[in-house]
Parts: C-alpha cells; sequence; structure tokens
C-alpha cells in the first residue's frame, strides 16, 4: 500500500514533520524513533497501513503510539510524532528515543530474540547506551549541516556526497554510534561534520612487514606498495624502515594493546606522528580520500560503527588483489562487454605489520592498510547512500532534488535507468561468475551525466565479494590457484544475501527515496523497476546456467529474505568476524515487488 502526494501535500507535511522542524535535536529523536519503529514494524512481521499506529508493549504495560503518515511497501515509512501511552493514557508529549528503544528491546528479549539461547546478557543496556550517544552525535549533524549547508570551497561532488549521510542506516536502531570518539576527535574524523585529519605513521623494521600487489597497477606507477606509501607521507627513510600509516584514533588505541606494546619496546615498530597532508574521512568513516592523490587508503579503525569494528582481516586484504587479478585475466570480461559503463574499483596492493614467529601475521593486525585506486571520472561518481540520505531540515534528499529538475516523468526514467545500469550488470555479473557483490548503498556509486541522469556505476569494497559454490571450479582454473580468499558459499546463500544487499538494500532505496520526496507513486516505481527486470531476464539466462534464476525470484517470491539490525545487534554480533550462515540476523519479508506489482 502506498499513499499518492502532490506538491502541496507534501508542503504541508514538511511543515509538521518532526523531522524538519526547528530543533535539531528534537530531528535527531524523532529521525531515531522513525528508525526503530521501522526495525520493529518489519523484525516482527507487523502489517503497515496509512493512519495511527500502536506497538503494544505488554511487558511493561506501555504503548508507542504514532501515525504512519507514508506507508511503503519497499519500508520507507515516515510517522508522526510518537508518545508513551500507560493503563491511564499518554506519558508525556513525546517519545524519548532512548526510553522507547530500552521498552522495545527489552520487549524483544522477553520474546527471546531470534537465536537459541535468546538475548546475551548486557545487550539490551548496551544498546540503550548506543542508541543515546548516537542521537547526540546526529544532533550535532544536524546543527551543523543546518547552519553550513553548502560545503566548503573546493569540496568536488565525490567528496560531498560521502559526506551527506547525517541520519545513517534508515533501519537501524543505533545508525551513528561510534564508541570511543571524543568530541574533539569527532570533528575531525567525521564526514557528517566534514572533517580532515593527517594520518599518523609508524616507522617498522621490514622484518615485521608483509605486504603484496598486483603487477603493472596504474594507480601504482611502477612502484611497490612501499614506495607508494612513503611518497604519500612525504618522506624516504633511509635506515630500510617501512613507513605504515594509520587513522588517528587507531594509532593511540595501538599504543596500548600487548601485541603492538611488545613490538615498540622491541624496536621494530616505531611510532612518528603526523606526516604528509590531510585526508577526507568518506562515509565509512576509515577509507580516506584526497583530491589530488593517486590513491585512496583503507585503513583498519577498531571503532564499532553500526554492528561490527571495522578492522581488516589477512583474508580481506589478499581478497582485493584476488580480484584484480581474475579481472585482468578476463574473468569478467562478458559483464563488461555487455554493461561498459559498469566498473569495478579495484585494491591493487596492501601492507600490514606483523608479529615476529608468526607465519604471515595474525588474523587481524590493527595496523594495515589497503590501497584503492580512484576510479575514472571520480568527478561524476555519487555514493548512493549520499543521493538517498535524508537532508533534515534543508529539503528534499540530494537524488529528489536532481530528479525533481529533471521535469515531468522524470523519477520513472531515472528509476529505469538505474535498474538498467546499476542493479542489471551486477545480476549479470553473478550469472557469469558466481562472484555475488555485497552491494548495499555505501558501496555503490552511481556515475551521473551533466543534468543528473544515469550513465553507469561502480562497486566499491575489497571484502565485499561472495562467490557460489557451483563456480569455483572455474575460478580456480582462470586463477592457475587451488584456493580462493574470496568468500565461498552455497548458491543459495548468496543468492539470499544478494536478494537484502542488492535489492532491498540498494535498488529500493532509490524507489523509497523518490516516493518519500513525493516525486511518484511507490508502486508505479517498482512496476518500472520490475518491467526492467523482465526485459533483461534473457540477457541473464544467457550470461550463464541459470543465470536468470535470481531475477525471477524478485519478480515472483512472494518473501525475500531481509536483514534485521535490531535484532543483529541484541545478539551482539560483530558482521565482520561472525561466520557467513551466522553473520547477521535474517528473516523472511514480504516482497515489495511482487507486493506491488500483483
Amino acid at each position: 500500500m502506498s499513499i499518492t502526494t502532490t506538491a502541496a501535500t507534501t508542503t504541508r507535511a514538511a511543515e509538521a514533520d518532526p523531522l524538519h522542524g526547528p530543533d535539531a535535536r528534537g530531528a535527531a529523536e524523532h529521525a531515531h524513533i522513525e528508525a526503530l519503529l521501522r526495525c520493529w514494524l518489519r523484525e516482527t512481521g507487523t502489517p503497515v497501513a496509512p493512519g495511527p499506529l500502536r506497538v503494544e508493549l505488554p511487558t511493561a504495560g506501555l504503548a508507542l503510539v504514532t501515525e504512519v503518515t507514508h506507508c511503503s511497501p519497499t519500508g520507507w515509512h515516515r510517522f508522526g510524532p510518537a508518545r508513551l501511552e500507560g493503563p491511564g493514557g499518554p506519558l508525556g508529549p513525546a517519545a524519548d528515543p532512548v526510553t522507547a528503544v530500552a521498552l522495545l528491546s527489552t520487549e524483544a528479549a522477553v520474546r527471546g530474540g531470534s537465536r537459541p539461547g535468546g538475548v546475551p546478557a548486557g545487550e539490551v543496556a548496551d544498546l540503550v547506551e548506543r542508541t543515546a550517544e548516537s542521537v547526540r552525535r546526529v544532533a550535532t549533524f544536524i546543527s551543523e549541516r543546518r547552519a553550513h549547508p553548502e560545503p566548503p570551497p573546493g569540496t568536488d561532488g565525490f567528496l560531498d556526497a560521502e559526506q551527506a549521510l547525517l541520519l545513517g542506516h534508515l533501519n537501524h536502531p543505533a545508525p551513528k554510534s561510534r564508541d570511543g570518539i571524543s568530541d574533539h576527535d569527532a570533528a575531525a574524523f567525521s564526514p557528517e561534520l566534514r572533517g580532515s585529519f593527517r594520518l599518523h605513521w609508524f616507522a617498522a623494521d621490514a622484518s615485521v612487514v608483509s605486504h603484496d600487489a598486483v603487477d603493472e597497477a596504474p594507480s601504482l606507477a611502477g612502484r611497490d606498495t612501499v614506495a607508494l606509501l612513503a611518497d604519500l607521507a612525504g618522506r624516504r627513510p633511509d635506515d630500510g624502515t617501512v613507513l605504515v600509516p594509520a587513522h588517528p584514533w587507531q594509532a593511540r588505541d595501538l599504543l596500548h594493546r600487548p601485541r603492538i606494546k611488545a613490538l615498540v619496546a622491541s624496536g621494530a615498530l616505531r611510532p612518528l606522528g603526523e606526516l604528509g597532508p590531510e585526508w577526507w574521512p568518506t562515509s565509512s568513516v576509515r577509507t580516506v580520500y584526497r583530491p589530488d592523490a593517486e590513491v585512496m587508503l583503507k585503513l583498519s579503525l577498531g571503532l564499532r560503527l553500526t554492528n561490527s569494528r571495522r578492522e581488516s582481516t589477512r583474508t580481506e586484504l589478499r581478497r582485493g588483489l584476488e580480484i584484480n587479478r581474475l579481472l585482468d585475466a578476463g574473468y569478467a570480461e562478458s559483464t563488461f562487454r555487455a554493461h561498459p559503463g559498469f566498473a569495478i574499483t579495484r585494491d591493487p596492493a596492501w601492507l600490514a605489520v606483523d608479529e615476529p614467529g608468526r607465519a604471515g601475521g595474525p588474523d587481524v593486525t590493527g595496523l594495515d592498510v589497503a590501497v584503492r585506486e580512484v576510479p575514472d571520472g571520480i568527478a561524476d561518481l555519487r555514493c548512493l547512500v549520499g543521493l538517498v540520505a535524508p537532508r533534515p531540515g534543508i529539503g528534499r534528499s540530494a537524488l529528489g532534488e536532481l530528479v525533481a529538475a529533471l521535469g515531468p516523468g522524470a523519477a520513472e526514467e531515472w528509476t529505469a535507468d538505474y535498474t538498467d545500469k546499476v542493479l542489471v550488470p551486477m545480476l549479470h555479473l553473478y550469472a557469469a561468475t558466481g562472484i555475488g557483490l555485497e552491494a548495499h548503498q555505501q558501496n555503490t556509486l552511481v556515475r551521473l551525466d551533466a543534468a543528473g541522469r544515469v550513465t553507469g556505476s561502480t562497486f566499491r569494497d575489497n571484502q565485499g565479494y561472495y562467490l557460489a559454490t557451483s563456480y569455483l571450479p572455474g575460478l580456480l582454473e582462470r586463477l592457475g590457484a587451488d584456493s580462493s580468499t574470496l568468500a565461498v558459499v552455497d548458491d543459495a546463500l548468496v543468492d539470499d544475501r544478494l536478494s537484502y544487499y542488492l535489492l532491498r538494500n540498494q535498488a529500493l532505496s532509490v524507489v523509497g527515496c523518490l516516493a518519500v520526496d513525493g516525486l511518484a507513486d511507490e508502486r508505479d516505481l517498482l512496476a518500472v523497476l520490475a518491467g526492467r527486470l523482465r526485459a533483461a531476464l534473457p540477457a541473464l539466462a544467457e550470461a550463464g546456467p541459470d543465470g536468470d534464476r535470481l531475477a525471477r525470484r524478485w519478480l515472483e517470491a512472494g518473501t525475500l529474505p531481509c536483514k534485521g539490525n535490531l535484532l543483529t545487534r541484541l545478539h551482539g554480533i560483530d558482521e565482520v568476524l561472525a561466520p557467513l550462515d551466522a553473520q547477521s540476523v535474517y528473516l523472511d519479508a514480504p516482497n515489495p515487488l511482487q507486493e506491488a506489482t500483483a
């Protein structure tokens, strides 16, 4: 079910919308209430319809009461002000998100969560604490962005989009929790605050360093990883040591870890402090960008961001090189021929500090770096998450703004182009190679022309590659190897993960965003997406064995897998380190394509 809006009703709704109210703290609190409600409704399978909504909380003897102001098949629901009610009536004028998350989390825990053994002790309190922190950070982000809506002079379009995610994941109860960052550090480390910082560097004895690079990678310009990093630091050691960069927060934290302290005490590792020019954090926080640099750097960062600590494993570092070598060997050539506007951003080199006596180093070093190429034509690329991100108190999303400027019918045209040039190439790659991309909104870069129309796309992320088991023999033959660093899992599990990442999280965000911005009816956009998928079925069938299987499932299944971030957080799962088949809490939820186009 969807609500058709007009320009007049959209204007009136914006005037009364708590997300766009004058108080930044109030907007942040409402954003968290909305995210919590979306999680609860999806993860409990509660039907949603326009009008009054009452979430009963029998454990506390209370109810959370609000109004559904925009009912969305894709899950981009919008809500009016929420309040708590007890047996005697309303408890205050508005519900506080910290109280609400405590109540709903306790209710979920009493119900047993989603796994045998229930919710681990302490996780409800942890989520409450992290939600409070997230609310505080988002209030700061909104206040600063309203005061300074335009980027500083010299900010390119790519970086501006990376800095646009003020509210975070719209289906996560604590989307901007970053435990361990002080307010002072947040000003420099937060893309939402347009921060920048110099990297901290270590001088490491060559005996405790491992590194590798793809031969003749253009971004390395004939250098190995050691020489490239020295050039970025602006310093060439004359004592044979290797320069290793670190995020400033990570550099301070590492010095308290026993493994690193031992290396420093032995003289094998020496902190040097800040070197070189400033870098800007991108939307992932730990990948940094410099407009004048030939590469980006993906650094380890031991903060918990949403559900995980972001420290690279050795397998992930090597995975980036394996993808490079597969692409150089022509493994995905049929996809690039069929979709010349599609590309994969490469991570052609890495370097990490080891420990003496440990061959290949530990699984997680904490002091490592992946080198990422700067995609060709980066000035035309925008991360999808920055395009669809709400802009509280400013107006429509960046996507809504550019589509509105294109005129009548543009929302349908943009959705069709997006499906053809972003979503379908990723399906083709999976059909042709068995490689499934963990292409959520943050990892998906959309290429736009000067008017804002879609012309192509790029995927980025050295750790976000699945490989369907049935394709493993062919991949190893092409690679000339006996094993793969890719996440090799059963075909059915890859299908499930891609149903969430490619369809729900990525493509349906376009539909949800444009509908919330009042530019089209959501059912019409879903029909466009479904139509373009149907048109692609013959080419997908030719791309590989049963190559149209996944797209047909999306068009025909009554339910599709969906990730539950509230339950994942309550079960204390670190998605980076957890086994793939238990990486997150997944559930079956109604399929918006089938539901809206039936």
